[in-house]
């Protein structure tokens, strides 16, 4: 079983370029058990606190094999007003929650849940149903590798 343990944030020529499409929670998660986009099984030994980006490399252990991480496009409500004003209390609400979001100068992204959705439907907000990655802010405490 492949198992990477380094990231890199340019591939390196000589090696394959995989790709390795993981959803939000999965590229903030830096040990797990995964398959490839090709079917090969591989595992995540990566340093705690460490959360992959769209584009990111990573290289096996070995340092035979190299793969590129996608974000994988999943269900997300977007959140969009006629206000910038309107959108911040959105943000604001959400973040009370402690809801994991996306945050935007015209949308808020959000993975589905029906009672926030009605929430923000009474706000006067758009809530649209849409399937896409899914970029969700870290927080501030935490660092970029």
């Amino acid at each position: 079983m492949l198992i990477f343990t380094r990231r890199l944030a340019n591939p390196v020529e000589d090696k394959r370029h995989d790709p390795l499409s993981l959803d939000a929670e999965a590229r903030s998660r830096p040990r797990q058990h995964l398959t490839l986009d090709n079917g090969e099984p591989c595992y995540l030994r990566l340093p705690r606190g460490t959360v992959l980006q769209d584009g990111n490399y990573l290289v096996s252990e070995n340092e035979e094999t190299m793969v590129r991480v996608v974000a994988k496009p999943e269900a997300v409500i977007t959140v969009k007003a006629n206000k910038t004003e309107d959108l911040v209390k959105a943000a604001y609400h959400l973040g009370n929650r402690h809801v994991s979001l996306e945050i935007a100068s015209d949308y808020l992204r959000f993975s589905p849940d029906p009672v926030l959705e009605d929430m923000l439907k009474q706000m006067g907000l758009r809530v649209i149903q849409e399937v896409m990655p899914f970029f969700p802010e870290f927080g501030a405490y935490h660092h970029h590798h």
